[in-house]
């Protein structure tokens, strides 16, 4: 049994009691993924499989074998940065850089299921195809990893600059 974690094969621990996220700080030497609070509530340990976003510190390893794991590590696979990762540079949505991690894989996980057209609690067109992100959206959809240096602003900025420009400018107002 394996699960295929940032493009490569890795065997399921024998251990069913093993999270996710100590298979990949732990077991395989991943330290991106942040152990915060270790119960789900601050989203540094936010990771993608099959494309959604989960918080792997509750997530049982055994439970993603056969599926696809992406950590920060595995974002930009050829080494250089993810186009989210130069954002933070350029806002500064980053200060200790414990939460960052977490912060971008979650944000690309949550820019696909905009994209998907999946609502928030503050989408205003549940109709819509597609949701746009403004400066509301973001914020909302974000509202599940913390950050406690107060980043927050050049994280949303950074987000916005990458996936949806209409939050750059209601920002600004």
């Amino acid at each position: 049994m394996t699960i295929t974690i940032n493009g490569q094969q890795v065997a399921v621990p024998s251990d069913p009691r093993v999270s996710l996220l100590d298979l990949l700080r732990e077991h395989l030497h991943l330290g991106g993924s942040k152990k915060g609070c270790n119960q789900g509530a601050c989203g540094a340990c936010t990771v993608l499989a099959d494309g959604e976003r989960i918080l792997s510190c509750l997530a049982l390893a055994v439970q993603y074998e056969g599926r696809s794991v992406v950590s920060i590590e595995g974002l930009s696979p050829d080494g250089s940065l993810h186009p989210l990762q130069h954002a933070f540079i350029e806002h500064d949505g980053y200060q200790c850089g414990y939460c960052t991690p977490g912060q971008i894989c979650s944000a690309v996980g949550m820019a696909g299921e905009a994209k998907r057209g999946l609502p928030s609690a503050v989408t205003a067109d549940l109709a819509a195809d597609a949701v746009q992100l403004t400066h509301d959206e973001l914020r909302e959809r974000m509202s599940g990893n913390l950050c406690r240096c107060g980043a927050h602003n050049g994280i949303i900025a950074a987000i916005a600059d990458t996936f949806g420009r209409p939050a750059v400018a209601e920002a600004a107002e």
